[in-house]
């Protein structure tokens, strides 16, 4: 990779971090990364990421071993799905409202609209509220994510996965939308009444066609001063 793409995929990690912020999918906790290659990726600087500045420095990350001085502790988690996921290309660790108080309940949203498609027929939960600041706890984050887009982290925020850096800002918004319809259903008193996608459904709703992906980013990054 050229210092040309370099600086321009930490421009883009620096627009990640700020929309997860402005979108209020982010407060004073959160990270997101981008995959250089097989062996690293960036990470954004570790402060609250509605706050990371125009041209802020972003950190290498080595897919295997010690983080680098300064870098969040729970980056380990980046650590793991990079390096058992090699199609992924971007990572997103967020605490946003509604997904929360899903979580704290010990509840994963099902499929019951169009974004909650995307994670059919529900993403996984880690079920431990403890902070991911060792390997072993990590480990246990990806295990139970797997293959998933997303892992939930009871009373601990979410993590979701994509192809790129961008696919995983937008299923950051797609799952805070399914828990929002998720804890709508459940304070209306319908508990597993509502209907769910079938798998075949959810499948065919689940699509990257039409720029949809693309569409949601242009949307989330309005405005940045890198744009």
């Amino acid at each position: 990779m050229t210092q040309t793409d370099m600086d321009d995929l930490a421009r883009r990690v620096r627009m990640a971090a700020r929309a997860l912020g402005r979108h209020g999918l982010a407060h004073a906790y959160g990270h997101c990364s981008a995959r250089i290659d097989a062996e690293r990726f960036l990470v954004c600087p570790p402060q609250p990421m509605g706050l990371v500045k125009r041209g802020e420095t972003c950190t290498v990350v080595p897919v295997s071993g010690p983080l680098p001085e300064g870098v969040l502790g729970e980056v380990r988690i980046h650590q793991e799905i990079y390096r058992n996921r090699p199609t992924v290309g971007g990572v997103a660790r967020f605490m946003s409202p509604k997904m929360m108080a899903l979580a704290a309940l010990g509840r994963s949203p099902k499929a019951r609209h169009g974004f909650g498609a995307y994670f059919a027929p529900e993403p996984p939960l880690w079920d431990d509220p403890q902070l991911v600041r060792d390997d072993e706890k990590a480990r246990g984050v990806f295990s139970t994510m797997g293959d998933a887009r997303a892992v939930l982290m009871r009373g601990n925020g979410a993590v979701t996965a994509g192809d790129t850096l961008e696919e995983a800002v937008v299923l950051a918004w797609y799952l805070e939308d399914a828990c929002r319809i998720e804890l709508e259903a459940l304070g209306a008193g319908l508990g597993d009444e509502p209907p769910t996608f079938s798998a075949e459904g959810a499948n065919e709703r689940a699509t990257k066609a039409g720029r949809i992906f693309e569409r949601m980013w242009d949307f989330l990054t309005a405005g940045d001063p890198e744009l």
